[in-house]
């Protein structure tokens, strides 16, 4: 079974790799060799089967055919412009995160194979008038452009799988944190760095209150569900191949409670708390608590606590 990463030099795209690379099934399907396409050369992974690295940009039809030279069996579609980015510079995030996973989907179509496609969604479609908490159903109300893109790709998911073209599983990620490495152009992104970088000893700001409530997930556990989706019979989605997954809610001053448990006091001391009402506007268009009783019917898993986030963030990518 051959497999292709989008978005495959990213942190997700990585741990993705390298788990897959240590662990080389899917179900009781053997990995033969692996595709890890970003639009900058993905870092090499160890792994028992060749693995092909390459630069390319999804907005471009021909970088995309390239990305698909092998015939994928199974594709994890993760490349993405992230959400404050797609919302400061609104073609770039139509050109990547609408016509690339538009591109994507059709060099998928082109196969005929019918390969099984994991879309990493995400939980900003939802917003407006969607209740608290939000439940599986509830119509798509996105209040960015990030979020809009994703919920058209999601669209685009479901009548490419109802016609057979892929068999598509749409995840609706909630924010993952504790995100490694530097921070990016997510309006989500402090809700990492408060906790990465004041873990490394540099101050971190947090734009919203102690009160603000996220949807959260850690890394390990996200690339554990999405390994888990290309487990899966895809019939066992039903109609909606697109699933809210599931996650855990916290405020942001219970997350900061959790890591000084954790950590001591030391990291805490070095956040600052500077109003950003742009960042604000964002996030707070997005919902903080969902209820996901179908993915948790498919086997999906969530965290049982933050203080695991912390602890994994620790012992897997802390840099000292």
């Amino acid at each position: 079974m051959k497999v292709l990463i989008t978005g495959g030099g990213g942190f997700l795209g990585q741990k993705l790799a390298r788990k897959l690379g240590g662990e080389p099934l899917i179900g009781d399907r053997v990995i033969s060799a692996m595709t890890l396409a970003d639009i900058v050369e993905p870092a090499d992974i160890a792994a028992p089967f060749p693995v092909r690295r390459i630069a390319g940009d999804i907005s471009d039809p021909a970088a995309v055919a390239d990305m698909f030279a092998d015939v994928p069996d199974v594709i994890f579609h993760l490349a993405a412009i992230v959400s404050a980015d797609a919302e400061e510079n609104f073609d770039k995030g139509m050109a990547v995160n609408l016509f690339g996973t538009y591109h994507i989907l059709e060099a998928a179509r082109a196969q005929k194979t019918t390969p099984i496609l994991v879309y990493a969604s995400s939980c900003a479609v939802h917003g407006g008038e969607a209740p608290e908490p939000v439940t599986d159903g509830v119509e798509l109300n996105p209040q960015t452009s990030y979020g809009t893109q994703k919920a058209i790709g999601e669209k685009l998911v479901q009548d490419y799988s109802r016609k057979g073209f892929v068999d598509g599983r749409g995840l609706r990620l909630p924010t993952v944190s504790i995100r490694p490495g530097k921070a990016n152009k997510a309006a989500s992104s402090f809700m990492s760095s408060i906790f990465r970088d004041t873990l490394q000893g540099q101050v971190a700001n947090c734009p919203v209150g102690r009160d603000y409530a996220v949807w959260h997930t850690a890394p390990r556990t996200v690339v554990r569900n999405l390994v888990h989706a290309a487990e899966l019979d895809g019939a066992t989605f039903g109609f909606n191949r697109n699933i809210t997954l599931s996650g855990r809610t916290d405020t942001i001053g219970e997350m900061i409670d959790a890591m000084t448990r954790v950590a001591g006091p030391k990291a805490e001391g070095r956040i600052t708390w500077n109003h950003d009402p742009e960042i604000e506007t964002i996030v707070k268009g997005w919902r903080g608590h969902f209820r996901a009783k179908k993915a948790a019917r498919l086997g999906f898993v969530s965290d049982t606590s933050f203080e695991d986030s912390v602890r994994w963030f620790l012992e897997d990518d802390i840099v000292t």
